[in-house]
């Protein structure tokens, strides 16, 4: 599974670690991704999801469907699941 956030797009970061010889070594900074319960009032069902957690501060703010229209984010769903296009 990717270390993507499907929400923000957050992805991991590449550089160097340099050291006080001036020695660089390469290294990863990963995104904060989390599984996520949210429950969608307006879908009248629940959605785990893995997202960063500046995405769930946002949701937390304006909710989870807001969010996703503000970002272009089409959610449809398909019997019991929801898809995240």
């Amino acid at each position: 599974m990717p270390r993507i956030c499907p929400l923000t797009g957050k992805r991991p970061l590449i550089g160097n670690l340099v050291s006080h010889a001036n020695n660089k070594t390469r290294m990863r900074q990963l995104p904060n991704l989390q599984w996520k319960r949210l429950w969608v009032p307006e879908l009248g069902q629940f959605l785990r999801i893995r997202l960063s957690t500046r995405a769930l501060r946002s949701i937390a703010k304006l909710g989870f469907l807001p969010y996703c229209a503000k970002q272009g984010i089409l959610v449809s769903t398909i019997g019991n699941d929801s898809v995240i296009a």
